[in-house]
């Protein structure tokens, strides 16, 4: 319902699949949201699932990602390139001072910045959806590229706040692009690896590399939780052990 004599906005998206990335992407934000609010202010500084970052850390992480994304919008919309960043260094240290934080003050960072991006996406015209911009990684990408990088930002990040954040969680097709995703970026870096991944939920196998001499099977849920370095839990591994996932990101 809009307020009297004050129209209602809507996203100017005419894709229907961009459309239904920015739903899921948005849901994924209402998820970490409620991981979020279940934590306890003295909670904040216990260990996440990421080795060296705290739970703040994870937090002011997702809050100042929205904020970089955010630039990227306004990059599309007046044409003035604004990076995500000004350098890794910035990043990093935005992270590391934002850990230090109130957590009264984290909670309002994420929530300030998701309705910041949020507003974003809403308001950015039709015919600017495929207009290039840069990844923090110097990637050029459609601003469209937007939605996907929150949503795998969200939902894996509400998973390493370590209260019961769950791959399973996670929707089925952002589980396989995940798959996708990861094992593209292993071949884009050429490391040599030769995989084969059989999600035992899943009709179709991953292979990675020209002739693969490993075999892991399991849930695509837990081959995505391994692949983004996250656990081996529920992988079965045709060498006995499951061997440690390459970099991604």
């Amino acid at each position: 319902m809009s307020v009297v004599g004050v129209p209602a906005r809507y996203d100017q998206v005419t894709d229907p699949a961009l459309a239904a990335s920015l739903l899921t992407a948005r849901r994924g934000t209402a998820y970490f949201t409620r991981k979020l609010a279940e934590l306890a202010d003295d909670e904040f500084t216990r260990p996440s699932l990421l080795d060296g970052w705290s739970r703040a850390h994870v937090i002011a992480h997702v809050g100042y990602n929205a904020r970089a994304l955010t630039r990227l919008l306004e990059w599309a919309a007046t044409g003035v390139e604004t990076a995500m960043y000004a350098s890794p260094e910035q990043r990093a240290d935005e992270i590391n001072e934002g850990a230090t934080l109130k957590p009264i003050a984290l909670r309002h960072l994420v929530s300030h910045s998701n309705v910041h991006l949020n507003v974003e996406w809403r308001d950015l015209p039709a015919d600017r959806w495929q207009d290039t911009v840069r990844t923090a990684q110097g990637r050029s990408v459609p601003v469209s590229e937007t939605a996907w990088m929150r949503t795998r930002e969200v939902w894996i990040h509400a998973v390493d706040l370590d209260n019961g954040g769950s791959f399973y969680d996670i929707p089925a097709d952002v589980i396989d692009r995940l798959l996708v995703d990861v094992t593209r970026s292993w071949r884009l870096r050429d490391q040599g690896l030769d995989l084969l991944l059989k999600p035992t939920d899943r009709a179709q196998h991953i292979t990675v590399g020209t002739s693969p001499n490993v075999e892991l099977a399991g849930a695509a849920a837990d081959l995505a939780r391994w692949a983004t370095g996250r656990g081996k839990h529920g992988i079965t591994s045709s060498i006995g052990h499951v061997p440690e996932p390459p970099r991604w990101l």
